[in-house]
């Protein structure tokens, strides 16, 4: 912000996203801003410049060569129309409201919140084996959801996510607040393909982690080995301690 004027760009394709994004050095990205917003109006973001993704044409769902790609600034509310265990996820994100209005791209790069976990998509693409593309200083890039929310995400724009359709079986369980607005306290998704086990936990560590520990032993204690538990305002480190093992085992039992 220069002389108290807000510098707004609102990019029409992706590609115009992509360069007025450049490396992301002083940029806030809004796009459905059930996160950004509440953050601006009460004064802990401080923008000086915005850019604004509502037209940007990130927006669109393909089925293409066996690969289903999510543009960045699709709503949670279109997901639940697609594959699971991602469809149930966003069926469970905030209410109607909300889904209507927040994004994919929004939901795998918010930050934790102050006081409650934030990102319940991330565990469900991680499954999936969805590939984030995203641009920023270095230029263009593809890498696994779980490398990119690991530590990557720091200055990128997401463009898409995708990943291969397959004969898979899934699971998702949460431990829920009975709340209209609640954030989940919670979540494991799982997904078997062929052999091939994956399993992802949201709300056992700052971002979504994958429990592969479990996937290699079978054992559902075994999801306390790759998590990094905390008290928040929804519930203690003790607490989700308790009751992540049971929520693993419960995938591990409809994927059997």
């Amino acid at each position: 912000m220069t002389g108290g004027v807000l510098d707004v760009v609102i990019p029409t394709t992706p590609a115009e996203a992509a360069e007025a994004f450049g490396d992301g050095d002083g940029i806030t990205v809004l796009a459905g801003g059930t996160v950004v917003m509440p953050e601006l109006n009460y004064g802990r973001l401080r923008p000086g410049k915005v850019l604004m993704l509502g037209r940007s044409g990130l927006d669109t769902i393909t089925r293409e060569g066996g690969v289903v790609t999510i543009g960045a600034g699709v709503s949670v509310a279109a997901l639940e129309a697609l594959d699971e265990p991602l469809a149930t996820a966003a069926q469970h994100v905030g209410d109607g409201e909300i889904r209507a209005q927040a994004t994919l791209g929004g939901n795998l790069c918010a930050e934790p919140g102050a006081e409650t976990p934030r990102g319940d998509l991330q565990a469900p693409l991680i499954v999936l084996g969805a590939r984030v593309h995203s641009t920023g200083k270095g230029g263009e890039r593809t890498e696994p959801v779980e490398d990119f929310i690991a530590g990557g995400m720091e200055g990128r724009l997401v463009l898409d996510v995708a990943y291969d359709e397959a004969d898979r079986k899934t699971a998702y369980t949460a431990a829920w607040r009975p709340h209209t607005h609640h954030y989940s306290i919670l979540t494991v998704a799982g997904a078997k393909t062929g052999d091939e086990l994956r399993l992802a936990a949201t709300g056992a560590a700052p971002h979504a982690v994958r429990l592969t520990s479990v996937e290699a032993s079978g054992n559902p204690e075994d999801a306390l080995k790759d998590t990094d538990l905390r008290d928040d305002a929804l519930a203690s480190a003790w607490y989700r301690s308790t009751v992540l093992p049971k929520l693993v085992a419960r995938v591990l039992d409809d994927l059997a």
